[in-house]
C-alpha cells in the first residue's frame, strides 16, 4: 500500500519507518530540510510513562486564573486574545477538569505511555539507535510537604497501572542526585520513576530516519502542505508547493498544524499549540550537573543531562501559533536551573528555543480514523509526543495494514470528541 506521512517530527518518523517495516510504500512530506526541527527539535528529553496525567484537574481551574496575569508564570492564557480556537479549546479543557475524567483520561493516555516505552526499547535494541539516552529513571522534587504528599498520592495510584514509583524524603533524593545538594532551593522529597528514559528526540528521529530510508522510505522535505481534497468517503490527494500527491493512505501527523489542514473537510480537531520554551547549554562542572533528569513540578520544568549538554524545559503558553522566544518566559527556566544546579553550566551561554506541542482538551492524543476512510491521525501528543511516540507509531500502523493493535485503543480516537 502507498502511504503518505505527513510531517517529520518524532511521531512522523517512528510512524514512517513502523509502516515501511510492514511493507507498505512510505513517503513522508515535511516543510523543513530534515526530521524534527519543530516541536521535537529541543524539548525536555523525557520518556516519562509516569508523568501521563492529565492537564485537566479538579484543582486546574483556580490554578490557571491565579496565574493569568503573570507574564513569567509557568502556565499562561492571555484572556484578552481573540482567539475563538482558543476559547472553544478552553471550554472542553474545562469540562474535563473533574475528578472522573481526569481518572479516565489518566488510564487512556498510560496505555498508550507503557506501550509506547517498551517499543522504544525494543525499536533501539534492534538498530542499535543512539541518542545520547539514559535508563537512570527520572526524579520529581517538590518544595514543599503538601505538594509531595499529593504526588505521593498519584503515585500510589499508578501504582495501580503497573507503574513503579518510590517516594523519597530530602536525604534520599540528595543519595539519588548528588548534585542537588548544591541547590540553593530547599528540597523537602521526591518521587523516582525508576523504569521512565530520557534521551535527544531530535537525534533519535535522524538516526531512525536513516533507518527508514535503509527500507525505501521517500522523505520529501522543504514541501509544504497546503491543502487536502476529499471525495465522497475517501481523500483524494494532498497539494503542496510542488504539486498534488495521491496515496491510498494518508497518516496526519502535524501535531498543532492538524486542525487547520483539515478544518476545510469538515473535520473539527480540538488540538491548540501550548508554546513551551527550553534552554541547552554546555556542561562545565560534571559533578555540579544531574546524573538523571529532574522533573521540579513546581516550576513545570525538566531537566535532563543528554551527554556533555544540559538542557530544562518548561512552561505553558496558549498563545496561537506564534513560535517566537519571549525573554520572559525563558527567564523562570534559566533561574530555576540555575537555582537546583549553580555550577553546572555557563548559563550566559544558553541556546533558547520555543516550539509548540499539539495539545488536546483532555491530554490524550488522538490515534485512528477518521469518517474519510483512507485518512489517518497520529497528532495531538502535547508534552508526550517523545514518550508516546514509537506506540502511537505501531498502532497507527496496524490500522492502516487492516490489523486489531496489541493494545485496547478505545477513547482514543477522534470521535470521542463527536460523541
Amino acid at each position: 500500500m502507498k502511504v503518505a506521512v505527513l510531517g517529520a517530527g518524532v511521531v512522523g518518523v517512528t510512524t514512517a519507518q513502523a509502516l515501511a517495516a510492514a511493507g507498505h510504500e512510505v513517503t513522508v512530506i515535511d516543510r523543513q530540510p530534515s526530521p524534527a526541527m519543530e516541536t521535537s527539535f529541543a524539548n525536555g528529553g523525557q520518556i516519562s510513562a509516569c508523568h501521563a496525567a492529565p492537564w485537566a484537574t479538579p484543582h486546574m481551574p483556580f490554578k490557571a486564573f491565579s496565574l493569568m496575569f503573570r507574564a513569567d508564570a509557568p502556565l499562561r492564557i492571555n484572556p484578552l486574545r481573540w482567539d475563538p480556537a482558543l476559547w472553544g479549546w478552553c471550554l472542553q479543557f474545562l469540562a474535563n477538569c473533574t475528578s472522573r475524567r481526569f481518572e479516565l483520561n489518566m488510564e487512556r493516555a498510560l496505555r498508550i505511555a507503557v506501550y509506547s516505552r517498551a517499543m522504544l526499547k525494543a525499536l533501539r535494541q534492534r538498530h542499535n539507535l543512539k541518542y545520547d539516552h539514559s535508563t537512570g529513571g527520572l526524579l520529581y522534587i517538590y518544595h514543599d510537604k503538601e505538594a509531595l504528599a499529593e504526588a505521593a498520592n498519584l503515585a500510589a495510584r499508578l501504582g495501580g497501572h503497573g507503574l513503579s514509583q518510590m517516594v523519597l524524603d530530602h536525604d534520599q533524593v540528595i543519595a539519588e542526585e548528588p548534585a542537588l545538594a548544591q541547590s540553593t532551593d530547599p528540597i523537602v522529597g521526591g518521587i523516582l520513576s525508576p523504569e521512565d528514559e530520557t534521551g535527544d528526540a531530535h537525534t533519535f528521529s535522524e538516526a531512525l530516519a536513516v533507518v527508514a530510508r535503509q527500507q525505501n522510505v521517500t522523505f520529501q522535505f522543504d514541501t509544504h502542505i497546503t491543502g487536502i481534497t476529499a471525495k465522497d468517503k475517501y481523500t483524494v490527494s494532498i497539494e503542496t508547493t510542488i504539486g498534488s500527491m495521491e496515496a491510498d493512505a494518508f497518516v496526519v501527523c502535524l501535531g498543532s498544524d492538524t486542525a487547520p489542514l483539515l478544518k476545510p473537510l469538515g473535520l473539527s480537531v480540538p488540538i491548540y499549540p501550548a508554546k513551551g520554551y527550553s534552554l541547552t547549554a554546555e556542561i562545565t562542572d560534571s559533578e555540579a550537573a544531574p546524573r538523571r533528569s529532574i522533573t521540579d513540578e513546581s516550576r513545570f520544568m525538566v531537566i535532563t543531562r543528554m551527554g556533555n549538554r544540559i538542557r530544562a524545559g518548561g512552561t505553558a503558553e496558549l498563545a496561537g501559533w506564534d513560535r517566537s522566544i519571549n525573554p520572559n518566559r525563558m527567564s523562570p527556566i534559566i533561574a530555576g536551573t540555575r537555582a537546583l544546579f549553580p555550577h553546572a553550566a555557563d548559563y550566559s551561554q544558553i541556546k533558547p528555543w520555543a516550539g509548540l506541542r499539539p495539545s488536546t482538551p483532555d491530554s490524550v492524543p488522538i490515534i485512528g480514523s477518521t469518517p474519510y476512510e483512507n485518512l489517518f491521525l497520529n497528532t495531538g501528543h502535547g508534552t508526550l509526543g517523545w514518550t508516546m511516540a514509537c506506540g502511537s507509531a505501531q498502532v497507527i500502523t496496524d490500522l492502516v495494514s487492516g490489523r486489531t493493535p496489541e493494545i485496547d485503543i478505545s477513547g482514543v480516537g477522534l470521535d470521542r470528541f463527536t460523541r
